[in-house]
C-alpha cells in the first residue's frame, strides 16, 4: 500500500498522479504500485511539486511494517535505534514569550 499527500502543488501533477493511485481527498492518494512505479512517482513529484509539500508512506520490510519519505516539510525523517520517526522543528520561544504578556 502507498499513501502520498500532497499539499500546495499543481493540479496538473495531481492529475499525473491519478494514472496510478485512486485520489481519496483532495492531495491524499492511495493504491498498490510497484516499488519502480513508487521511485519513478516520488522523482516525478519532487520535479513538480514548485515549493508545495509531499509525504509518501508505504509498505516496507522492517519491523514497523512501513517506510516514508518527505519533501518540502518542515518536519524531517530521523532513525532512531532502526526505528524511523519524524522529528518536528523546535518551537520558537518568541511565541511563548508573547502569548505570555
Amino acid at each position: 500500500m502507498t499513501v502520498l499527500v500532497l499539499t500546495a502543488v499543481p493540479g496538473g501533477l495531481r492529475g499525473h498522479l491519478t494514472r496510478w493511485l485512486l485520489e481519496i481527498s483532495p492531495g491524499v492518494f492511495v493504491g498498490h504500485v510497484s516499488a519502480r512505479v513508487r521511485a519513478l512517482m516520488w522523482q516525478r513529484v519532487v520535479e513538480c511539486i514548485n515549493g508545495g509539500r509531499a509525504l509518501m508512506i508505504y509498505t516496507a520490510r522492517n519491523e514497523q511494517r512501513l517506510a516514508f519519505q518527505v519533501h518540502g516539510h518542515e518536519w524531517e525523517p530521523v532513525d532512531f535505534d532502526g526505528l524511523h520517526l519524524i522529528r518536528r522543528p523546535a518551537r520558537s520561544n518568541s511565541l511563548n514569550t508573547e502569548s505570555a504578556s
